[in-house]
């Protein structure tokens, strides 16, 4: 066995030999690897409005160039950790390559992340896009438009619910009211006809005036112990807490929710959902255009539904690329009024369903369904089933949360009473009401031609597997379900960031 062992040859190995001439980085890099695809892109990248957020003076700063190459190789290695980056700086060829050797500590690479970038990392997304155009990896003539939410970094448990403040707000002005009533009572005289006795809408002001008014007639007189202690508790925290209802419905905005630890994140139903019990989490509703699985476009909303996004995130496009897309291609969940007749305005070939797409595909005969009764325009009616007039009876407009305006009219019929298809055709009580949208039956009857066509079928066909599979590999390639910073400026650097690297790694693979 010793003899066999003899024989084995192996290859020098000698730890500790210094070398005369020490092998290059670059050529331990393989060609056609990601990182030479980042630095060469990059390097043809304009940085004029990255250099201008330097001021100058001082000590030397690393280049922005190469904090750029270093921060987006990282988002595309799944490195989102800035002290992770760090580490790699130090230890891995391919960091050591493209940052020339240079070794910026964790501080200032998360410093230029969230400082630098700010204002310029959607123009250099838009110049990586243009450059993947002009070599025909993508066209921002078609977009593929879709939505995910992604968790925000924020405590799941800390949430500010607005029907929670109005319910407090109520109830303090309540018993405001209350306290006020009370003192009136025992010192009508001393207060006065002139102070308000209706306390809402309420304001911190007004409750530290009215509670030290009320302070100032009681003292001396012979109150209860439970008085007492409510004037005191009153006075120490109603100002304080109306001060506190007030900063939270100025952050809330429209929204009903916020997160303490991100305010500018909403709690929203996840897919995520490891309890599946519909838990709701802190996070942004991310919105994408894509293009032959590129990320043309990318907007963040505080609003959990993508219906109302759609107006939004195409002006975004419009900033980066001065022009929209011709053609937009999306799910139902953007089917509505209000986005038909923005893409209409913009001169947008759109292929959108709407809500019930699918089941008007089944071509359903039921008589007792609104889109088969018959219409008489000249009189403005519609027959049911049984032949029976339904008369217009008036008008109902609804608000969207966009502030568009909608119309609805509403039609009865007048006797179904005794009707022998009450029961298939109306459960309700009463004579049956159909409120009908004529605008967007237009809409929907066009969006119906549209995706029926030839080219429809196209897009339609398409739309699945270009613009699903970009979130796939967000979320499960990359594993990024979770933002690492907090605040929607900073969220939408690690979106540009994201983005960024998504399309170089597809132009590299």
């Amino acid at each position: 066995m010793k003899k066999q062992y003899l024989k084995a040859v192996f290859k020098s190995y000698n730890q500790k030999q210094l070398m005369l001439l020490p092998p290059s980085l670059d050529e331990m890099i393989e060609p056609g690897h990601p990182v030479r695809i980042v630095d060469e892109i990059i390097d043809n990248v304009d940085d004029t409005s990255l250099l201008k957020q330097y001021k100058g003076g001082g000590c030397s700063s690393y280049h922005p160039r190469m904090l750029l190459k270093v921060m987006i190789y990282s988002y595309l290695r799944n490195i989102y950790s800035s002290r992770k980056m760090e580490s790699a700086l130090k230890e891995n060829i391919h960091f050591m390559w493209l940052s020339g050797m240079s070794q910026p500590d964790h501080n200032t690479l998360n410093r230029f992340r969230s400082e630098k970038l700010k204002a310029v990392l959607k123009d250099i997304f838009a110049q990586v896009v243009m450059m993947l155009a002009e070599t025909g990896h993508l066209s921002l003539m078609d977009a593929y438009v879709d939505g995910t939410k992604i968790e925000a970094n924020a405590n799941r448990y800390t949430f500010v619910w607005g029907k929670s403040i109005k319910y407090n707000k109520d109830k303090l002005a309540e018993q405001l009211n209350e306290l006020w009533a009370y003192s009136q009572k025992i010192a009508q005289e001393e207060l006065g006809d002139d102070t308000p006795t209706d306390f809402s809408p309420i304001d911190h002001e007004k409750v530290k005036e009215t509670i030290a008014k009320i302070d100032e007639v009681l003292r001396g007189k012979t109150v209860s112990k439970e008085l007492k202690q409510k004037l005191n508790y009153a006075k120490k925290h109603w100002p304080e807490n109306i001060k506190k209802y007030e900063k939270y419905e100025s952050l809330l905005g429209k929204r009903n929710s916020l997160s303490k630890t991100d305010p500018d994140a909403t709690f929203m139903r996840m897919k995520e959902d490891h309890m599946r019990n519909g838990q709701l989490k802190p996070g942004y509703n991310l919105q994408i255009s894509t293009n032959n699985q590129f990320i043309l476009a990318y907007s963040l909303h505080h609003n959990p539904t993508d219906t109302t996004t759609l107006e939004s995130h195409l002006e975004q496009f419009k900033n980066l690329y001065k022009k929209y897309p011709e053609i937009v291609t999306a799910d139902a969940g953007y089917g509505s009024e209000e986005n038909y007749k923005i893409l209409e305005d913009k001169h947008i070939e759109a292929y959108v369903k709407y809500g019930s797409f699918e089941k008007d595909q089944k071509n359903i005969k039921s008589p007792f369904r609104l889109e088969n009764m018959p219409y008489d325009r000249d009189t403005d009616s519609y027959f049911c089933p049984e032949g029976q007039e339904m008369k217009w009876i008036g008008t109902r407009e609804r608000i969207t949360e966009n502030g568009y305006h909608q119309k609805y009219l509403k039609y009865q019929a007048d006797k179904c009473e005794d009707c022998k298809v009450r029961l298939k055709c109306n459960k309700n009580p009463g004579n049956r009401i159909l409120e009908i949208n004529h605008q967007l039956n237009k809409y929907k009857t066009k969006a119906n031609e549209m995706l029926n066509s030839q080219s429809g079928l196209y897009h339609r066909s398409k739309r699945p597997v270009d613009v699903e599979p970009v979130f796939g590999n967000i979320k499960y390639n990359k594993g990024f379900k979770r933002f690492n910073l907090r605040g929607i400026s900073k969220v939408e650097i690690e979106t540009g960031l994201l983005a960024i690297a998504h399309n170089i790694k597809k132009r590299a693979a």
